[in-house]
């Protein structure tokens, strides 16, 4: 899968990992982790849930705000995480504005 061409900034992001999981994760080069997570360099988690696909991606004022959003992800039981990928999924590439 290729990486997705996406603006640099901050971002938090949830993967969706081949066994069903969703990981939750913040950069501010989209494209390089998810290359890095895609390719089994990233993240320990994803490691031995390959393939991944990006599910979701959202704008981060700063690297605080996306560390702060990516902990509120990571808290959030399934079905919530769910709720936010239902809500605006990443969809081919593209990502509905913020």
């Amino acid at each position: 899968m290729s990486p997705p061409t996406l603006p640099r900034g901050w971002r938090v992001y949830l993967l969706r990992c081949a066994d069903g999981s969703l990981y939750a994760g913040a950069t501010n080069d989209l494209a390089r982790r998810f290359a890095a997570h895609s390719r089994g360099a990233g993240a320990r988690y994803t490691r031995s849930r390959l393939p991944v696909e990006l599910a979701w991606t959202a704008r981060a004022a700063s690297r605080s705000a996306a560390l702060r959003r990516e902990a509120a992800l990571k808290r959030l039981p399934r079905p919530e995480k769910l709720k936010v990928v239902a809500r605006r999924p990443h969809v081919g590439g593209r990502l509905d504005r913020d």
